[in-house]
């Protein structure tokens, strides 16, 4: 823009020149006596250049205008899209600013989440802190299903074994032990070790803890007293439960010889709704002979409010017949009304006696 308006000003100047000169020669060649035809026709060629210059003159200063008008314009357009593009930037920095907050937010769940797996690895990997997270999961799942009354946590039974939960049965079977802990060493080994021999000492190492941990709950809970002639372990693992079903058939038969049944999570969960149903059942048969009493009451009611209903019945057949008796009678009434009405008396004949029906 600076070198445009710096051309327009050179070239207005050359035009000014150019005319002075031109208004020079004319005043010049008038002051002078008349030439020949050859100057004078100079003259007017310079006249005519004159107004030449002067037309241009003109038209490079409305050119001008046009030029600072359209840059104007040109400018103002420029500011819009300026701001235009400076509102979408700022809303999409905005945008931008809001993703990363979530971006971060998510980022801090990450971490949280890796500390949690990172403790619960730590719970795991020590067997004091491993058998509490069993004992905490099982009383969840005990809590959800049955009432408070079927059930007891750490008790000490009979021959001074504490169960990590006792199930609360009518005999047959009687009250059921629970124990919580599960063999996780072994089980690691197990899913660490390679193929060949490595992976057989794993599977006979996993056996026997699996096996020694069976033969301990029979041990301390099947058939004491006050105990049914079963107990459960329970495995807060799926993972550990799915192993010793599809590659370790053997020894869940010799858990079941035992009387040891292995239960995790999902198939603990449809047991106690089995005991929640033998235990509704057995409050049924408690409540029978009530029931049967309350029932034979019901039926004397019963006959006693038939027995009131047939009276009930009688009276409003009664009135109804008496009902239709007074309709007949006032009908009479009506009747014998009219007729003494439609009499006549005459002084010349006699007076006629009137019958009364009863």
């Amino acid at each position: 823009m600076e070198d445009t308006g710096a051309l327009l000003v050179f070239g207005l100047i050359v035009v000014v020149l150019l005319v002075a000169g031109g208004f020079w020669l004319v005043l010049n060649h008038l002051k002078q006596p008349r030439q020949d035809p050859m100057a004078q026709w100079q003259a007017e060629q310079l006249a005519s250049l004159t107004a030449r210059l002067q037309a241009l003159a003109e038209s490079q200063v409305n050119l001008q205008g046009a030029i600072n008008q359209r840059l104007d314009s040109v400018t103002h357009r420029l500011g819009e899209g300026f701001s235009q593009n400076a509102e979408k930037t700022a809303k999409s920095l905005g945008e931008i600013q809001e993703r990363l907050n979530v971006i971060d937010k998510a980022q801090d769940n990450l971490v949280k989440l890796s500390n949690d797996v990172v403790g619960l690895q730590d719970i795991l990997s020590n067997k004091q802190a491993r058998g509490a997270f069993g004992e905490i999961q099982l009383n969840d799942l005990v809590s959800q299903v049955l009432p408070p009354s079927a059930y007891e946590f750490q008790v000490t039974l009979a021959n001074g074994k504490r169960a990590d939960c006792l199930i609360h049965l009518p005999n047959p079977p009687g009250s059921i032990a629970i124990d919580a802990k599960f063999p996780l060493e072994s089980y690691r080994l197990l899913r660490a070790a390679e193929r060949g021999d490595e992976r057989k000492l794993a599977e006979r190492a996993f056996r026997v803890d699996v096996l020694k941990h069976v033969a301990d709950i029979a041990e301390r809970y099947v058939a004491v007293e006050g105990t049914a002639d079963s107990a459960l372990m329970f495995l807060p693992s799926e993972a550990v439960y799915a192993e010793l079903h599809a590659n370790f058939r053997e020894v869940v038969e010799k858990s079941f010889a035992a009387k040891v049944w292995i239960v995790s999570p999902t198939t603990m969960m449809a047991t106690l709704n089995t005991v929640r149903a033998i235990l509704r059942d057995v409050r049924m048969r408690e409540q029978a002979g009530l029931i049967q009493k309350e029932v034979a009451v019901l039926m004397e009611d019963i006959r006693r409010l038939d027995k009131r209903v047939d009276n009930l019945q009688t009276h409003f057949n009664q009135a109804s017949r008496d009902i239709d008796e007074i309709v007949i009678s006032s009908k009479k009434v009506t009747s014998r009304a009219g007729k003494i009405e439609e009499l006549e008396l005459d002084k010349a004949e006699p007076v006629v006696k009137l019958v009364v029906e009863n």
